[in-house]
């Protein structure tokens, strides 16, 4: 199925990185200014239900999740998670899966080139590609802040005259495998992340640990 696979594109959150754990307490933090700020009632959330904004962009997910949110209240809500979880990377409380850099030493290795597709912002890109040395294994960085929010399928169309075809999409979230299927190209589902199993249903393959990726590559 992946014989001439040239270029692989990587979803980051939920795919290469376990990301709740920044996210998790950024989100409280968040949400705990809504309420002192009478933006939302007190709860208390688990961190499952937490977890299952990650992969969304910061609008998709605030249009979800508080839709009727005053706008001023909701881009200072926006900041602080941002803000919270730069700082938690800063301080190094980042965590990629296990295996994450031996199997993208051993895909570089291999001669494929690596590109990094996330519906994150600029500045958490720029972020974990400094604490995490992704530069030694990617040869593009690409967010969704940078296309202006477009989905993600929009993004790859518009980039993928850029990549040597064959190509391959990895990711956690149904925005994964819609790149996959509206480009008609492959897209291997990570059971491991935050989405739910019938998201990656029209994967071609799926993995239960990125270190999968090693005997498929």
């Amino acid at each position: 199925m992946f014989q001439n696979i040239k270029t692989i594109f990587f979803d980051f959150d939920g795919t290469l990185h376990d990301s709740s754990k920044i996210y998790v307490p950024a989100f409280k933090k968040a949400y705990q200014f809504l309420i002192d700020n009478n933006g939302a009632e007190e709860k208390e959330w688990t961190d499952e239900e937490v977890a299952s904004w990650l992969g969304y962009t910061s609008i998709e997910m605030w249009k979800k999740f508080m839709p009727n949110l005053d706008e001023n209240i909701r881009k200072e809500a926006s900041k602080i998670i941002g803000k919270e979880m730069n700082s938690l990377l800063a301080t190094g409380s980042g965590y990629l899966y296990d295996g994450t850099i031996h199997t993208l030493e051993y895909l570089k290795g291999k001669g494929y080139s690596l590109v990094f597709l996330s519906n994150c912002g600029n500045t958490y890109k720029e972020t974990v590609r400094k604490v995490f040395y992704l530069d030694k294994y990617f040869s593009n960085f690409l967010c969704a802040e940078e296309y202006d929010y477009i989905p993600k399928f929009q993004i790859f169309k518009e980039v993928r005259d850029q990549y040597k075809e064959e190509m391959v999409i990895i990711g956690d979230r149904i925005h994964d495998i819609e790149t996959g299927v509206k480009n008609n190209i492959h897209s291997i589902g990570c059971l491991y992340g935050y989405g739910n199993e019938s998201e990656l249903t029209n994967a071609s393959y799926c993995i239960q640990s990125i270190t999968e990726l090693i005997n498929i590559l």
